[in-house]
């Protein structure tokens, strides 16, 4: 009697496990959703947290090993999440705006390791079956070594797609590296394929496992360092790509649709951001990976010419009577953090009648929507936010350009010179504006490392000086006008 109690338990908490998971998988679609609209994105993202701890609380209370008995080890699982918890909350909360692509990168090698290391345990659990072989050549075995394989590569890729974020690595450029590449891919896939077709044991394969895990950590290394820094953007969609690729590998070993459904979205929204942010630079995937271009270009092309110099005095009066005003944003207005300011002057020109929009580039920053969330962060609102496609044909209507800490994504080489390493990469066409102001530093050159001739167009003044001193100023001439 007590057994048939305990197996209708077992069924049925079974039954309300299972019912969980697709609640969280439902929580995770609906979060992912909104995360498409920044007004909702932050809900969006509270959802889908939600979803995963409805998952989480679910396994630990319901979930049973194969032999009926509960999931040990909880205390150390609870200290775990809560020491992981309070860590992610930390770093979140500190992150600077200009960090953002390093964390992004942090947590993405994070999952990607976590994923190795589940299928690394889930291994020796293949062994035998009443003291017989257990056939290796099933989707099973193939779910873990694919674990292990995307989620070495996508930790240690991203762990030195962090370091050149933060310029602590820089890019080695070597024609040898793509055969080093090829031939580590070549001797990964053998191994799976070598482990899959013996038909020994798990134990007998151990030590190739582990062979497979150091040489996919290898790889990962070799993969990003001679990516430059001009696709950064498109790194970053890819490894978050293999990260949910490796997750939803666990969810195949565990049935878990929760894990499945989450890996899957993570994965297939890496993989169409990927392939958006090649389209955005007029490149294959491909070329990204083997031939990468950022840190030492060189200018090609025309001879650069004069460079035309505007006052802040003269800027406010230029802007303050316009009738149309277009701030393009790049990677230097998040390092001067200078976000609150440009909405700042954005709110005084649209006080005396300006239509003031943004017009944002696919690659700009260094992780794609890196403007979006920068701008978001200063409550300017999503309609004023263009795409390039869309804010492209008004050009010639705008009476002027404002150009802060842009380079590449505006950059006529793209459209005029055949020699340029960015050329056929669509562009903000700034130069078609009736003025053009670029905000600037100095004259140092983008990711591409090459010449920029549209600070030489007879259209462009150059407004030297730190983005957020310079703001600062700009929005005091405009108040006083």
């Amino acid at each position: 009697m007590n057994a048939i109690i305990l197996t209708t338990q077992s069924i049925i908490g079974d039954s309300i496990l299972e019912i969980s998971y697709i609640i969280a998988s439902l929580f995770f679609v609906f979060g992912l959703k909104m995360l498409s609209h920044p007004d909702k994105a932050r809900k969006g993202n509270i959802i889908a947290a939600i979803g995963m701890g409805l998952a989480i609380v679910a396994t630990i209370l319901l979930h049973h090993n194969p032999e009926g008995q509960p999931i040990g080890n909880i205390p150390y699982i609870l200290v775990a999440i809560a020491i992981g918890s309070v860590i992610g909350w930390t770093v979140a909360l500190k992150v600077k705006m200009t960090a953002m692509p390093q964390l992004v990168s942090l947590f993405n090698g994070m999952g990607g390791g976590a994923a190795a290391l589940i299928a690394l345990m889930e291994f020796p659990h293949i062994v035998t079956v009443e003291n017989e072989s257990y056939a290796m050549a099933n989707g099973h075995v193939l779910a873990i070594l694919l674990g292990v394989l995307i989620g070495s590569v996508s930790f240690a890729g991203s762990m030195i797609a962090f370091g050149k974020l933060d310029g602590r690595i820089g890019d080695i450029r070597a024609s040898w590296l793509r055969f080093l590449n090829m031939g580590l891919l070549a001797v990964l896939v053998g191994i799976i394929i070598f482990i899959m077709s013996t038909g020994t044991s798990a134990e007998a394969m151990q030590p190739f496992l582990y062979v497979l895990f150091a040489l996919a950590l290898v790889y990962g290394v070799f993969f990003v360092m001679p990516i430059g820094g001009a696709d950064m953007p498109v790194v970053i969609s890819l490894l978050n790509s293999f990260t949910g690729v490796a997750a939803a590998m666990g969810g195949f070993l565990y049935n878990n649709q929760a894990m499945l459904t989450g890996g899957i979205l993570v994965g297939s929204a890496g993989t169409i951001l990927t392939v958006l942010m090649c389209k955005a630079m007029n490149r294959s995937l491909m070329n990204v990976i083997i031939g990468a271009f950022g840190g030492q270009a060189e200018s090609i092309g025309k001879e650069a010419g004069n460079i035309r110099e505007i006052n802040l005095s003269d800027t406010a009066v230029l802007l303050s009577y316009s009738h149309k005003v277009v701030i393009i944003p790049g990677y230097g207005l998040a390092v001067a953090q200078a976000q609150h300011l440009c909405h700042d002057l954005d709110k005084l020109l649209e006080d005396k009648g300006v239509e003031v929009l943004y017009a944002i580039h696919p690659v700009a920053g260094r992780m794609p929507g890196h403007m979006n969330v920068l701008l978001a962060e200063a409550d300017v609102p999503y309609d004023k936010l263009i795409e390039m496609d869309e804010i492209n044909p008004d050009m010639p209507n705008t009476d002027v350009v404002i150009i802060i800490g842009a380079n590449d994504v505006v950059n006529p080489a793209a459209e005029d010179d055949p020699g340029s390493p960015i050329y056929g990469m669509p562009i903000i066409k700034a130069y078609e504006a009736k003025n053009i102001i670029v905000m600037k530093r100095g004259m140092g050159k983008g990711y591409a490392a090459i010449e920029n001739h549209l600070f030489y167009n007879d259209k462009t003044r150059m407004l030297f000086g730190d983005a957020k001193a310079t703001l600062q100023k700009l929005v005091a001439e405009v108040k006083s006008l």
